[in-house]
């Protein structure tokens, strides 16, 4: 029966993904009601504090951009990863995860993305390096960040055995950093340098890549 249920969640991620739009949400909702109404999976009560987290944390980003402190986020980003861009694979993930920890949210380290794959490009290393690393702090600075969803709401779940919101910081902050600088050591020696892609090489012969170094 469990892996019914799991094969339904990823059916309507799938038919949620190819759609695409507002469909995503509709796909979710059509997948609860044929794990409750069909597989009599019973209804949970609404977490009402990490919606309403959640809902204050969208909309200041939204009022950020469009007050056009994101673009100046952007820009300190790019000032950093063209200052030291030799170590764009290790900077990156520490940029994306910064914004994501005092944002709450990783949807703000995603207008970094195209920067870092210049700069990788325009210093021969691999986009792919820097990119991939960049992509899972965002991700994971959300474990950390002290206004997150995820964080208040675990908090609140391990407050009833001892666990402070403080204390659950100080183990979440610099286990998951460290978490992320180990994998940028390791995605540092990932695929073929830029120089000795064949492919990679071909395109920029045939005018297809452009830098601006």
């Amino acid at each position: 029966m469990l892996w019914l249920e799991v094969i339904v969640v990823l059916a309507a991620i799938f038919f949620g993904a190819r759609l695409g739009s507002i469909a995503i949400g509709y796909a979710g909702g059509l997948g609860v009601l044929v794990l409750t109404l069909g597989m009599g999976l019973k209804l949970g009560s609404i977490p009402i504090d990490v919606i309403l987290i959640i809902m204050s944390v969208i909309a200041a980003i939204a009022a950020m951009q469009v007050a056009g402190g994101l673009d100046y986020m952007v820009s300190i980003a790019e000032k950093i990863l063209r200052k030291n861009p030799k170590q764009i694979t290790f900077l990156a993930p520490v940029v994306t995860y910064i914004m994501t920890f005092f944002a709450g949210t990783g949807h703000t380290a995603f207008s970094t993305l195209p920067v870092i794959a210049e700069v990788a490009k325009e210093q021969g290393i691999r986009p792919s390096r820097p990119l991939s690393i960049a992509v899972v702090a965002s991700q994971i600075a959300i474990t950390a960040s002290p206004i997150s969803a995820a964080v208040v709401f675990l908090s609140g779940a391990l407050e009833k055995h001892g666990v402070g919101y403080l204390d659950l910081l100080a183990v979440c902050i610099p286990s998951s950093f460290l978490a992320c600088m180990c994998a940028a050591f390791v995605a540092n020696f990932l695929g073929k340098e830029l120089k000795d892609d064949e492919v990679y090489q071909e395109r920029v012969a045939k005018g297809l890549v452009k830098t601006r170094g």
